[in-house]
């Protein structure tokens, strides 16, 4: 089987020959540069500079050695945004774009969001200021925010061609959106304080925000799925509502605000392209949400948080496993895979995958992100477990 047709088997709820192996199709579901530096050395690979996918998180795409090396199924499309513009330390655009501000760099992104990077060991970018940071805030405010209108060609220039090639090599094609979710992107402008505030005390803000960016979205997906959508397999969304142990928003704050636009944007995805995939990614616990996520549209639910209140994957694979396929949660990324024993990464692995992989519906990747200090002996132990359990 190709990688392609690997994954569309899974996500039709089929066992391919083995379980397909995603490696940064997405920016969460991807390796950190420092990480990736490091696997490449390992594995005997030259050093090469990578494309960052996220500047914020430092997630890079890997070069198609290492990708081909480790027998990844999946190739991503990464539309241009102020998180992934190339932008390469100390070059003359990061210089453009980046003010010394003492201990760090600071970056101010399309949104109006201050980003600081620590000049000494920095490992990530980290959110210090929000266009709209004040309590009392109108819906005229955020009426009033120059916001991109989304849909730029410049965006998604030369995605089409990415995504034949890819096909015409026999990988499964993903895309992801432009930006973060409706109520994290209204997090940032607001701060997340304030936006959960306003979500119980001012909620004609909280829908203005999240609307205005329901409207951007819905331009991207115009744009790009014009270009790509009869060429990619998996259209990919995001939002962030979980904690280790609990939800951001309430279930039901959730369905009385956020699932009605969420439930628009998934069916304007279906609309425009009908035979994808529709991925949505949201960390934490967030089981109570799971069957809002099925009635809206979702097909694949990213990541099986497996250490998060609620997210043991036996249980979500027997509750769920025939209306929603799982992407990720193939080894617990918070303690084992970065701190734990090559023997303990393997174990881990082999539990989710006797777990998850039963009648298809399972892409393995992490629970999230590879991080910069994740030893590569580690991620050379997963990817070879994966090799033993994973066959059908």
């Amino acid at each position: 089987m190709t990688g392609r047709d690997r994954v569309l088997a899974a996500l039709a709820h089929v066992e391919p020959d083995r379980v397909p192996f995603d490696l940064a199709s997405t920016q969460v579901t991807g390796i950190a540069n420092g990480a990736y530096a490091k696997l490449r050395e390992h594995l005997g690979f030259p050093p090469a500079p990578p494309r960052t996918c996220d500047l914020i998180q430092q997630i890079c795409v890997p070069h198609d050695d290492l990708l081909q090396r480790l027998a990844v199924d999946t190739r991503g499309l990464f539309p241009l945004c102020s998180h992934n513009l190339p932008l390469p330390v100390g070059g003359e655009r990061w210089q453009q774009t980046h003010r010394d501000a003492g201990a760090n760099w600071e970056y101010r992104d399309e949104w109006g969001c201050v980003h600081h990077f620590p000049k000494d060991n920095g490992l990530y970018y980290a959110l210090v200021a929000s266009p709209l940071p004040d309590m009392a805030v109108s819906a005229a405010d955020v009426a009033g925010l120059a916001l991109p209108a989304g849909d730029e060609p410049w965006r998604v220039e030369g995605l089409r061609e990415q995504a034949l090639r890819y096909r015409e090599q026999g990988y499964a094609v993903v895309v992801k959106s432009l930006c973060a979710g409706l109520a994290e992107m209204a997090e940032r402008i607001r701060g997340m304080e304030n936006f959960l505030v306003d979500l119980l005390v001012n909620p004609q803000v909280a829908d203005a925000l999240m609307a205005r960016f329901l409207d951007i979205k819905m331009r991207f997906w115009e744009r790009c799925l014009a270009e790509v959508g009869d060429v990619v397999d998996v259209v990919m969304e995001a939002d962030d509502y979980g904690t280790q142990d609990s939800q951001l928003i309430s279930p039901e704050t959730f369905r009385a605000r956020v699932k009605p636009k969420l439930r628009r944007l998934f069916e304007h995805l279906r609309a425009l392209a009908p035979d994808a995939k529709r991925f949505f990614h949201s960390c934490g616990a967030v089981r109570p949400l799971i069957p809002d996520f099925i009635d809206i549209g979702v097909d694949i639910l990213n990541p099986v948080h497996i250490t998060a209140a609620g997210m043991d994957p036996a249980g979500l694979k027997h509750d769920f496993g025939a209306d929603i396929s799982f992407w990720g949660g193939g080894v617990e990324t918070q303690t084992v895979l970065p701190y734990g024993t090559p023997d303990a990464v393997r174990d881990s692995v082999r539990r989710s995958v006797e777990a998850l992989a039963p009648g298809g519906g399972w892409v393995f990747n992490t629970v999230h992100n590879i991080q910069a200090d994740v030893p590569p002996e580690n991620v050379l132990a997963m990817w070879e477990a994966l090799q033993e359990y994973g066959v059908y």
